[in-house]
Order: C-alpha cells, then sequence, then structure tokens
C-alpha cells in the first residue's frame, strides 16, 4: 500500500470516530438525570423512596401526613423485611457503641428509651388507621394504648437485654400521659421487658410542651441526678435531639408520622 493511499484511508476512518466520539457525548450529556425535566424524577418510583429518605434524614421538617400516593410503599416497607432489617442494625450499631462503654458499678450509666415505635410498636393500630395517610386521632389512639397489646420490636428487645447484661441502667422516657402508666407497664412487661430503673411519663406541667423541649428537660434533670446518659435509642428526631443529649443517639426508622 503506497504512502498516499495509507493517509486517505486513515483519514476516512479518524473522520468516523471523531463522528461517534460526538453523538456518544451528545447522548451521554442529554442522558444526564440531573439535567432532565423535574417532573419525570418526581413522578417516576423513586419518589416514595427519596421521600423516606428526607424524612429519616429530618429533610423533610415537619410533616402531617404521608404522601397519598406512597401509602402502599409506606404500607409494604412497615410490615415488611426491610424495616425489620433495618432495625435490626440500628441495634448492632447501638451494641457495637455499648460496648465501648466502661460501665462503673456506681449505678449511674444510663442508656433512654422511648416506647412507641422504639420498644413497642403499633402497627396492629395504623394497620387501621391508614399508617400516617390520616390525621392523627387521640382518642382513638389512646384506646388501643389502653389494651396493652402492643408486641415488642425484636430488634429493641434484643439491645434491651443485652444493655441490661452489660450492666447499663434503662430509662424509658415517653410521651404517654401519667394516666396511661398502669397499661403501659402491663404491655412492656407482656412483651418482655422488665426491670427498667425509671418509667418517666408526661405530667401535668408536661402537657403543651413540644416533644424535643419535654424530653430534653427529663434527660437535662436525669443528669443532675448524676446519670451518666451513653446511649438513647427513639423513632423521632424530638427523641434525641434538643440539649443534654446522650453521647451516642440511636434513630429508629419511622416513617408513619412525626412528632416535634
Amino acid at each position: 500500500m503506497d504512502a498516499k493511499r495509507f493517509i486517505t484511508i486513515f483519514s476516512i476512518l479518524f473522520s468516523f470516530l471523531s463522528v461517534a466520539v460526538s453523538q456518544t457525548l451528545i447522548r451521554l450529556k442529554s442522558e444526564n438525570p440531573f439535567s432532565g425535566d423535574r417532573k419525570i424524577l418526581r413522578d417516576d418510583g423513586l419518589y416514595c423512596e427519596s421521600w423516606r429518605f428526607t424524612v429519616e434524614t429530618n429533610d423533610a421538617g415537619d410533616w402531617k401526613t404521608i404522601p397519598d400516593k406512597c401509602l402502599k410503599f409506606v404500607e409494604d416497607y412497615m410490615t415488611g423485611p426491610r424495616y425489620k432489617s433495618d432495625l435490626e442494625v440500628v441495634s448492632d450499631d447501638a451494641i457495637s457503641f455499648a460496648s465501648t462503654v466502661n460501665v462503673a458499678n456506681d449505678g449511674l450509666d444510663a442508656w433512654i428509651f422511648d416506647i412507641d415505635e422504639t420498644l413497642l410498636s403499633n402497627i396492629p393500630y395504623y394497620t387501621l388507621h391508614g399508617y400516617g395517610s390520616k390525621a392523627f386521632d387521640e382518642n382513638s389512639f389512646d384506646e388501643w394504648v389502653d389494651l396493652a397489646e402492643a408486641p415488642a420490636l425484636h430488634a429493641s428487645l434484643r439491645l434491651y437485654t443485652q444493655l441490661q447484661q452489660m450492666g447499663f441502667k434503662l430509662i424509658l422516657l415517653t410521651g404517654r400521659n401519667e394516666y396511661q402508666k398502669n397499661v403501659t407497664e402491663k404491655n412492656l412487661k407482656s412483651s418482655g421487658y422488665s426491670n427498667w430503673e425509671r418509667l418517666i411519663l408526661r405530667g401535668s406541667s408536661d402537657m403543651g410542651t413540644l416533644a424535643v423541649s419535654y424530653k430534653s428537660g427529663k434527660r437535662k434533670e436525669l443528669e443532675d441526678e448524676g446519670y451518666r446518659v451513653h446511649g438513647s435509642s427513639g423513632d423521632q428526631w424530638s427523641d434525641l435531639m434538643g440539649f443534654a443529649t446522650a453521647k451516642r443517639s440511636f434513630k429508629l426508622p419511622n416513617i408513619m408520622y412525626y412528632i416535634p
């Protein structure tokens, strides 16, 4: 092959290659999911998964009910294996942290637990009330609480039991009202929980106080008594945030409701 013919063939091939690369780059640019129509991204099946992410990271802020189009998603998550798996991983992380604590013999190393959707599951109630798609009805929920039939979250019962064996004092801090103390104790015991150090419920002076302020205040009182609060477990950010926080906080998943 002479040099002139070789140069001609090479030029043709180079031209074809240049066109192919250019078209590929144009196609990749047009397929960029971040430059597309925002409506398309929000209407596809990823929306509810993304919404769940914003709830768990607290980006969603103060929300009242789940999105209508996510009802089936929330039902499937809260009653399916993913929710249970997420709970197990949170408990594993809490146990790993607890194992690093040098628990003293003075009875002041403490761990705080919320109750609803932390130790006890209200899924049987929310199954009948739309998994958070309806506005919260305090009267019907109180009737459910009075039955004392909420089952234990098994991952939390496992964590609770291991913390006791490690020597932690377990303090239960709930938004339930003082008049529900007896049925709450009955439900906890029937679900496998026992030997807690203290059960703290809302008294008359706590009525109307936001959960984050109420729980922060109770943690401060415990610190003033000398307790060292190493860990805190709750399904709401208001269980964990505020002042006088634990050294480590562990957020359990809950996409059915939000409590400020």
